[in-house]
């Protein structure tokens, strides 16, 4: 039997009973596969999404999005609007709300107030489960697979979408996953590795807009250096959201920095930041008591 048939057969076989069905909610819950086309697949119905090519100018907006948990309200009134071809900085403290934003976002949670849509050209629409990647700050990825299996099956349930062939290995050389790893358990991987196959499967699914909670904090020098690279280089038509809570790492990698402080964005200037006055209000906003439901 070929090498790659039996790869295929084993990620069959592993790929079966509670394990698969784990794995394909928290695919789903990141963004790259919604959970209808989930369904659609696997009964050969899987929606052709729009074509990438010819992309336009897109802004994402969000409108009087708020959010409580029983009395702690932890977004109040949520309202901006990012463009593309750029990486915003989300920047709060631990606790003030970023990732509430980003699952409602990704509509993991309901918020309670307000919405949000894409503009393109000056044409609004709603925003479909396709046009948004989730990068969680814990990565998803199911370890029962090989790194290679895991790929394969990614591009194969997006064949469609996807729209082109792509070569595994080419695939893994652009987060630059060494070629001993690629057959390794993804159990085994260390997290930083982790992260950069959730970061993989989202350079590949091109969404609109990407979330990216806290992907930086736990990675080591070399591996955070490279990401930021990558993201860099992604940028181009889409949205980038990348939350943090450290202002040298937002100012180092993002083109914008949005504040998340009582429960609503505020934009800051990136100039002002020199002025030693203008930093420390943002310190002393991040260090405000969150409204983040711990």
């Amino acid at each position: 039997m070929a090498p790659e048939a039996r790869i295929e057969k084993r990620a069959l076989k592993n790929a079966s009973g509670f394990r698969m069905r784990r794995f394909l909610c928290d695919f789903g819950r990141i963004g790259i596969l919604p959970y209808a086309n989930i369904a659609d697949k696997y009964r050969g119905r899987q929606r052709q999404r729009k074509s990438k090519a010819g992309k336009v100018f897109m802004k994402f907006c969000i409108e009087h999005l708020s959010k409580a948990y029983e009395k702690k309200q932890v977004l109040a009134d949520v309202d901006f609007t990012f463009e593309s071809g750029k990486i915003y900085g989300l920047l709060g403290r631990n606790g003030a709300g970023k990732t509430t934003l980003f699952n409602c976002l990704n509509r993991d949670i309901k918020a309670d107030r307000g919405g949000f849509w894409l503009e393109e050209d000056g044409v609004h629409r709603d925003v479909h489960p396709e046009d948004v990647g989730y990068v969680l700050s814990t990565p998803v990825v199911p370890e029962f697979l090989t790194g290679r299996e895991f790929l394969k099956f990614f591009l194969d349930i997006n064949e469609k979408s996807i729209g082109e062939s792509l070569d595994i290995d080419e695939c893994f050389q652009k987060v630059s996953i060494a070629p001993e790893d690629r057959d390794r358990l993804l159990k085994d991987y260390s997290h930083g590795m982790k992260n950069k196959m959730q970061m993989l499967i989202n350079i590949i699914a091109k969404p609109n807009v990407l979330l990216l909670d806290e992907p930086l904090t736990s990675l080591d020098v070399v591996v955070a250096e490279e990401m930021k690279q990558l993201l860099r280089s992604q940028k181009e038509g889409r949205v980038i959201i990348f939350s943090t809570h450290i202002l040298d790492l937002a100012l180092d990698l993002c083109d914008e920095i949005v504040l998340l402080s009582h429960g609503e964005l505020e934009a800051v200037d990136k100039s002002n930041l020199g002025s030693r006055e203008f930093r420390d209000k943002i310190i002393e906003a991040l260090r405000e008591e969150s409204y983040e439901h711990a």
